[in-house]
């Protein structure tokens, strides 16, 4: 199946949230144990991406955390293992860096470990800037 034939929305009300809950905490490595409840939250208070297969069935996520004017942090990107390899990853990384650009964001960021090249193929890169990027984290947070 080409990367034509899946749909992406940005309706929360179409995510299979099932889905999203159980692979954003079974199937990554930066959110393993997720809580339901956690994962539902951060959907409600972002932007957040679903592909579809032509059946309908929900093969990939993600989410921008973003005020729409100047920021946006792109979190939790997942594309089903039995997708992998057609296209789907670069169809929604074009979509979102498109919608970024419409709401004339100046600044995304994001965190990977292991997925460098497909950003970069989209404009990311290393942060090299004047600032002194700093963050805090609770551990006790999957």
């Amino acid at each position: 199946m080409g990367s034509e034939a899946y749909e992406i929305s940005t309706d929360p009300d179409r995510l299979d949230r099932e889905w999203v809950h159980r692979v954003i905490s079974t199937d990554t490595y930066w959110a393993e144990g997720r809580a339901r409840e956690d994962m539902d939250r951060a959907i409600e208070f972002s932007l957040p991406y679903g592909v579809y297969d032509g059946s309908g069935r929900q093969v990939a996520f993600a989410r921008l955390v973003t005020d729409r004017t100047y920021f946006a942090w792109l979190s939790d990107v997942f594309v089903d293992r039995s997708v992998r390899g057609q296209g789907v990853s670069k169809l929604l990384m074009a979509r979102i860096v498109a919608d970024a650009e419409e709401m004339r964001l100046k600044r995304v960021l994001l965190a990977t470990g292991d997925a460098q090249g497909l950003y970069r193929q989209f404009g990311f890169d290393d942060i090299d800037d004047d600032y002194s990027w700093m963050y805090r984290v609770w551990p006790t947070r999957p």
